[in-house]
């Protein structure tokens, strides 16, 4: 009995080593990267993000979006987006649904920016609970809901998101009191949902 559980405890301790390296080498990364030292960013990133660290994939997709470093190149920016989104990781959720929103790199296709907004928003993510609510507003990729863009603008104030809180002023005119006092009970109710799954 006593053989498994030391076998248990070296696999332990070798499983938080390595997630431990993960966490230095993507903290060097960031480091670098706010040093505008892009290129020891992405040899911090790269492997980690090549290895399936979720975090460093949204930063590769970043990276490559905005031609950090790298040539732009928006097509491989949605590949590591995608790769990192897939692994629940709501930021790159909210950087993909952008990419399908703005058509960069891919057709324009609000359907499926409000489908990426949508996962990120119910994890919390602020940005992505602001594009929801724009989306709602104009009726893009779903049916106008004043009550549904309220409540994710309101969502994404209370995290200090900008264009949300002026979004705020301007849905108030165009609503009814019902409507407001529905989108806020709908908002007071509203619980994170857990996805991410990677690191």
């Amino acid at each position: 009995m006593r053989k498994p559980v030391i076998i248990q405890r070296l696999f332990l301790i070798i499983l938080l080593g390595v997630s431990g390296g993960a966490w230095a080498s993507f903290q060097a990364g960031e480091d670098a990267y706010l040093r505008e030292d892009y290129e020891t960013a992405l040899s911090e990133w790269r492997p980690l993000a090549e290895q399936g660290h979720a975090e460093a994939q949204n930063m590769m997709g970043y990276m490559y979006r905005f031609g950090e470093g790298l040539p732009q190149d928006f097509e491989q920016a949605r590949q590591w987006y995608r790769r990192a989104a897939d692994r629940g990781n709501a930021t790159a959720q909210n950087n993909l649904g952008a990419m399908y929103r703005q058509g960069l790199g891919v057709p324009q296709d609000y359907q499926e920016a409000f489908r990426w907004f949508l996962r990120a928003a119910e994890q919390g993510n602020g940005g992505a609970q602001n594009h929801l609510g724009l989306m709602y507003y104009k009726g893009e990729g779903v049916e106008k809901d004043l009550v549904q863009a309220y409540k994710w603008a309101y969502l994404a104030a209370r995290q200090g998101v900008d264009p949300s809180i002026q979004a705020l002023d301007f849905l108030t005119q165009e609503m009814t009191p019902v409507q407001i006092e529905e989108a806020m009970d709908l908002a007071k109710n509203w619980k994170p949902k857990g996805e991410e799954v990677a690191l």
